[in-house]
């Protein structure tokens, strides 16, 4: 069994972050109403960067939650790697503690710009390269998806809790799969095609999609990063896997090898599948790249 670093109590653990992420729901909240006026969205965009683009909401979630942690919790032994330092701290960061914190203050950035509601706050505790503890915020359903390193379950901002309900379709035909809104491309879309699953929806936020499985609106989430370009980074997976996982399904990469976290670049390229069910996992990411190797959509 994993032991917390000294000094941290599960359960009060889980009660401090809980607080923490309605505080950064409110925020997120604030400002995506301010971005339904034009003045608004001028003011609340922070970079001219259409492909990743910076909101005053992805920095003052940031700012948050990094000050509620070192605030609530002194001298423990764990760092914070957060998207937005990342991005503006040209130090790189080199970890040498079994815990670190993983966050990524709004993922679906374009989504949440675009006033779709498929936005989420990331936050994930990984020990040792592996997500362990994690939240899932989608303020716009009033959703808190959390697992304490053993469960999995939503909360709403009243303390009402709701458990997962993972569907169990077993036929790679027979399920929806949920897929990117903003970052598809042309061979992703083929895959897709090629498979032809029973119904295909479109999504904003990795936390989001994830989330969506998790509720048993879907089934299967498919990443695929074309070799060159940008890939997802450990902050879009890490809280994501962790409630997938002890929820009963599933991530990994297109040969059923767990993700691996903390690599210089922070990348999660290449083919990620996400399922509902663990059990039959490594059978369906079989199946998938079989289809790919015989319609050869993707170098393998």
């Amino acid at each position: 069994m994993i032991k917390l670093p000294n000094g941290v109590v599960n359960s009060n653990l889980i009660d401090d972050l809980k607080i923490i992420s309605w505080e950064a729901a409110d925020i997120l909240l604030y400002y995506s109403k301010l971005l339904e006026d034009s003045d608004g969205k001028k003011n609340i965009l922070k970079n001219n960067n259409e492909d990743d683009p910076v909101t005053l909401a992805d920095l003052k979630v940031n700012e948050l939650i990094i000050k509620r942690i070192n605030e609530k919790y002194k001298n423990i032994n764990w760092d914070i790697l957060s998207e937005e330092n990342v991005k503006i701290c040209s130090k790189v960061f080199d970890s040498k503690t079994d815990w670190i914190w993983v966050l990524d203050p709004l993922d679906g950035t374009k989504d949440f710009i675009q006033g779709t509601g498929n936005y989420a706050m990331h936050l994930a505790l990984n020990f040792k390269h592996k997500p362990y503890i994690g939240f899932v915020l989608i303020p716009d359903k009033n959703q808190l998806w959390i697992t304490d390193g053993n469960k999995t379950w939503c909360e709403k901002r009243d303390g009402k809790k709701y458990k997962p309900n993972l569907l169990n379709n077993n036929n790679l035909q027979e399920m929806t799969l949920v897929t990117s809104k903003n970052h598809g491309n042309e061979i992703l879309r083929n895959l897709i095609q090629k498979i032809n699953f029973r119904k295909v929806e479109i999504m904003g936020s990795i936390g989001c999609k994830i989330a969506s499985i998790v509720r048993g609106e879907s089934d299967i989430y498919i990443c695929l990063s074309l070799p060159g370009k940008s890939s997802p980074k450990d902050w879009d997976f890490a809280a994501p896997e962790s409630i997938l996982k002890a929820a009963g399904g599933a991530i990994t990469n297109l040969d059923n090898e767990e993700l691996s976290y903390g690599k210089t670049s922070f990348e999660q390229g290449g083919i990620i599948v996400a399922t509902n069910n663990r059990d039959n996992h490594g059978d369906i990411c079989l199946e998938i790249k079989k289809i790919i190797e015989k319609n050869k959509i993707y170098p393998l």
